[in-house]
């Protein structure tokens, strides 16, 4: 059974239905205590990175994603949800996160593109696989999803098992051993993204 954790900071019914669709039993959870009890975690996100840590941190739900982490049980970050896996992000000034990947998340620094670009990064565009992951089971080395953010993730390579390119080369997507995180919307990006959902509902 697959928990989406509900901290009012989501688009959650498009989560909800893209699970649907591949067959996946997801259901929503907003009581912290409870998340122990599924399989596999989704920690979606839509909105500013410091809303989101005091949602979470309201109830004690950043305590009990981090516990749910330390399981080794499978856990999912989908566009802010990734960003938040993070230890820190640079969005309307410091604000700390889960930390659960080494990092941070920085806005998009428009001196460094190479040709001229709107921010927020709204859109389809490629990412790139880096490394093997399940993950992207059945997927090809590189594939179209759909993006909408102005702020992106700096990790280690080691971390990094997709990159996209936007004025620059950024991490899109990454893993720490059970732990993923994905900066566009696979609920948004037709085949590929139920694809990756699929993937991790099986993992």
């Amino acid at each position: 059974m697959i928990g989406i954790v509900d901290y009012h900071m989501g688009n959650l019914a498009s989560v909800i239905n893209a699970f649907k669709k591949t067959g996946a039993d997801a259901r929503l959870e907003s009581d912290p205590s409870k998340l122990g009890q599924y399989d596999k975690l989704i920690l979606p996100g839509v909105g500013a990175f410091g809303d989101a840590m005091e949602h979470l941190q309201r109830n004690g739900m950043d305590e009990a994603v981090k516990t749910f982490a330390q399981s080794g049980k499978p856990l999912l970050g989908i566009c802010l949800g990734m960003q938040l896996l993070f230890e820190s992000s640079e969005e309307f000034g410091s604000t700390e996160g889960l930390g659960l990947i080494p990092g941070k998340v920085v806005a998009f620094d428009e001196s460094k593109f190479d040709h001229p670009l709107k921010v927020p990064h709204m859109g389809w565009n490629e990412l790139f696989v880096q490394k093997e992951t399940s993950l992207f089971d059945s997927l090809p080395d590189d594939f179209y999803l759909y993006f909408v953010h102005s702020y992106h993730a700096v990790c280690n390579n080691r971390y990094a098992i997709g990159k996209t390119h936007y004025g620059y080369e950024f991490v899109s997507a990454v893993q720490n051993g059970n732990i993923f995180g994905i900066q566009p919307h696979p609920e948004k990006s037709h085949e590929n993204g139920l694809k990756i959902i699929e993937n991790f509902s099986k993992l």
